[in-house]
């Protein structure tokens, strides 16, 4: 991955981080926004094919992921925020319009930005999130009281989960959890860390070396904003 340099960039007040690789800025733009608990990282194989078919690719942390500066009052963040960041990022670099690939919540900021920014964007191509009509979301109401979403958006109980173990467990029991066929569900008496055994082994997709580099990422950043947005 020699070819993706790094740069930070002042946003609100916050350093942000963007991974960029590709053509110079005359070229067409990808801009790639990650998803929970994804990374920058998260999209590196990307990042080499967009730019080795002649495009720029871009990829930053979202405020409080990865090396991108925490806020200082992360319960306030709001995907709005995401937006408005995007926005200052794309205009410090002056780019004037990009397309836009998104995964998890990052849909919800590229649909959300592309509605209000639709001069700003050419295209995009969002996996895992459907564009959802305005209103409440309240599919949860249909799955069991252990259904993770459900348990993550209640304040502080996500937060005593993941505490009781490192980053880097973390990580990897919920990649091997999104990774199985079955929604996660825990059962009343146990929290959803508690599904995943140490024995588990990490999905074929999932390298070690990729652990090692999200659980370095998340013990610098921690989860308290990665737990506000998107849960």
């Amino acid at each position: 991955m020699d070819q993706i340099e790094h740069k930070f960039i002042k946003v609100q007040g916050l350093n942000l981080h963007i991974a960029e690789a590709g053509a110079d800025a005359d070229a067409h733009v990808v801009v790639f926004l990650h998803g929970f608990p994804e990374i920058w990282y998260s999209w590196r194989h990307q990042m080499v094919g967009v730019a080795t078919a002649g495009f720029r690719a871009i990829a930053p942390d979202c405020r409080g992921y990865g090396l991108s500066d925490p806020p200082a009052e992360p319960e306030k963040t709001s995907f709005q925020d995401m937006v408005d960041d995007l926005l200052a990022i794309l205009d410090h670099l002056g780019l004037a319009k990009v397309f836009l690939v998104a995964k998890d919540f990052g849909a919800l900021t590229a649909y959300m930005f592309a509605i209000q920014h639709q001069e700003r964007v050419s295209g995009v191509i969002t996996l895992g999130v459907p564009i959802l009509p305005p209103g409440p979301i309240e599919f949860h109401k249909y799955l069991p009281e252990g259904f993770y979403i459900s348990r993550w958006q209640e304040p502080g109980r996500a937060e005593a989960d993941f505490g009781r173990l490192d980053a880097k467990t973390v990580v990897r029991n919920i990649y091997i959890l999104f990774s199985r066929s079955e929604i996660p569900i825990a059962p009343e008496n146990k929290e959803i860390m508690d599904l995943v055994s140490d024995s588990t082994p990490l999905p074929p997709w999932f390298t070690e070396e990729d652990l090692a580099a999200y659980g370095a990422l998340y013990e610098k950043s921690g989860f308290r904003t990665a737990l506000q947005v998107p849960y």
